[in-house]
């Protein structure tokens, strides 16, 4: 399954991916220009690709069932935790719109300006990447209307419920470094009402509250 058309068809078919406006945001964005130049070819593999420093870029079933999960809006402001090659941003950027904003933190300066030149490469004009302990959350833009962690983490940290708009999602992978459960949290009064989407396998987060 080495194409972008057998990987939506088999979303569509499997009824995995019923987002018609993220369908066609995986559609648009090129994942290729997020890819480093020994994997090119496996651009559209439904698997995970490394992406140096010790960091891969997610599946793209992956990157689409976390995507979906954020049940994104036109005009939308997102908070990402772990930036990695830019891909995942970029899809949400495109679902948001140009009234939406993706911010997206990033720790390592080499995937920081990896990040930044891809987003660039690929026309996306509203994610910004910032060098920061993601895992903090990120005041100045604070509140978001949805949160998406991408990686690994013990628990969710607690800045970003803190940082979550009344009624806002957050996704995240936790569990331990060997294997996490995909939380969907849903805040309502203050307090996250989470429920799992499945077992996944995370880098782990660094940083103030990753490992």
């Amino acid at each position: 399954m080495e194409d972008k058309e057998s990987l939506i068809a088999y979303w569509q078919n499997s009824g995995l991916i019923k987002d018609k406006r993220l369908l066609e945001a995986f559609r648009k964005v090129p994942r290729e220009k997020f890819i480093t130049k020994g994997f090119l070819e496996e651009a559209y593999g439904d698997y995970p690709l490394p992406i140096g420093e010790g960091q891969t870029i997610s599946q793209p079933t992956t990157v689409m069932i976390m995507t979906q999960a954020l049940e994104l809006k036109p005009g939308d402001k997102v908070l990402e935790v772990g930036a990695g090659s830019g891909y995942q941003a970029a899809i949400i950027a495109k679902v948001i719109g140009s009234k939406g904003k993706v911010i997206t933190t990033e720790i390592i300066p080499e995937l920081v300006k990896f990040a930044k030149d891809n987003l660039k490469k690929a026309g996306i004009k509203n994610a910004v990447v910032v060098e920061w302990d993601g895992s903090q959350g990120y005041e100045k833009w604070a509140p978001y209307d949805k949160i998406i962690v991408t990686a690994a983490c013990p628990r969710i940290p607690p800045p970003l419920i803190e940082q979550l708009k009344n009624n806002g999602i957050i996704i995240a992978p936790v569990g331990s470094a060997f294997g996490q459960t995909m939380i969907k949290g849903v805040k309502k009064e203050g307090v996250l009402q989470t429920e799992s989407l499945g077992s996944f396998m995370f880098v782990p987060l660094k940083g103030k509250y990753g490992y």
